[in-house]
């Protein structure tokens, strides 16, 4: 049922580090501090006028959060001995730019951030935001020589999310009842899980046996749709997406500092799993712990959903096997 990835250990402290104080970055530290997730914030970027800016608004809410210390600076000894170290730094997504496209940009970009997160937190988690993610979260693990059970990209947590909350308008229920994974790459080759889709254990495919497929008279289909171009429809209204990730990212890391073994699909090393040979970070249903990703679930797919998630293999390696890492 399950694949070990590491065994638990003992950890201390609950600081979190957010690495680029961009929406995304802002988004994820408002969420950590005002859910209770920590109490102590380290922000980090090169702008240093918006890094004091974004420090101040933060602290003159002190009174309404529970007690937080926020601190922030250009220098990354403020990071030392962090639990969690959140990247979110990057260039930004462009309207209809494709997650990939933006990969060896960030990668540069990566390659000062992730040996200075190291050397003050040696023991940290690192989460990664940053798109193209599963690509980045690759470059993080090889640039870090961290084990594989403390690198984790957001992934496909997103996606779930936003699966799960169309799959609750279709069926007029709570989103907390309704159940489904999308596992796979965070972009455009992400796969639904419709095998798995359920409401309060009542599996949908029961009732239709067609569901998802393009045979399917209600077109379930077009729910996954929706959750691809979600990030290029509120870029195209906004600009920019940032809560629902900011969320994400605190419910992921509520689950590492908590221990809760909640699971959540997170990007995490597939190399083994469904007959995977490359080295290749994808989203799997993952057990979250204080050591990171503890166990894999192995989750019963379809011969469609299989061959699916080998072309979400080939289409994030096809980028990554061409990043210049040195």
């Amino acid at each position: 049922m399950m694949s070990t990835v590491a065994e638990s250990t003992t950890s201390h402290g609950s600081k979190i580090t957010i690495v680029g104080i961009g929406q995304v970055g802002m988004a994820c530290a408002f969420s950590c501090l005002t859910q209770g997730v920590t109490r102590e914030i380290a922000l980090v970027d090169a702008v240093e006028n918006k890094l004091r800016g974004e420090l101040l608004d933060l602290q003159h809410g002190s009174l309404f959060m529970k007690g937080p210390s926020i601190q922030a600076s250009t220098d990354y000894k403020v990071t030392a001995n962090s639990r969690i170290c959140v990247i979110t730094a990057g260039v930004r997504q462009k309207e209809g730019e494709s997650r990939l496209s933006l990969v060896q940009r960030n990668t540069e970009i990566l390659k000062t951030i992730v040996p200075q997160l190291v050397k003050y937190s040696p023991n940290a988690i690192l989460l990664v935001v940053s798109n193209p993610v599963d690509v980045l979260t690759y470059v993080t693990w090889k640039i870090s020589g961290l084990p594989k059970n403390r690198v984790i990209g957001s992934g496909t947590s997103l996606d779930s999310s936003r699966f799960r909350f169309l799959i609750s308008q279709r069926l007029k229920v709570n989103v907390k009842n309704c159940h489904g994974w999308i596992i796979g790459e965070h972009g455009d080759s992400s796969v639904p899980v419709w095998s798995g889709v359920n409401m309060a254990g009542v599996r949908l495919r029961e009732l239709n046996p067609k569901l998802g497929t393009n045979e399917d008279s209600e077109d379930w289909g077009e729910l996954h749709t929706k959750v691809v171009n979600s990030a290029y429809e509120i870029i195209k209204l906004k600009g920019y997406t940032s809560w629902a990730v900011g969320l994400a990212v605190a419910n992921i890391c509520q689950s590492l500092l908590g221990n809760t073994h909640s699971i959540q699909t997170v990007s995490t090393l597939v190399k083994g799993q469904y007959g995977i040979e490359e080295n290749v970070f994808l989203s799997l249903p993952c057990v979250l712990g204080e050591n990171g990703i503890t166990n894999i679930v192995k989750l019963t797919l379809s011969e469609d959903e299989q061959k699916k998630m080998h072309d979400s293999v080939k289409n994030v390696f096809a980028i990554q096997k061409d990043i210049q890492l040195k």
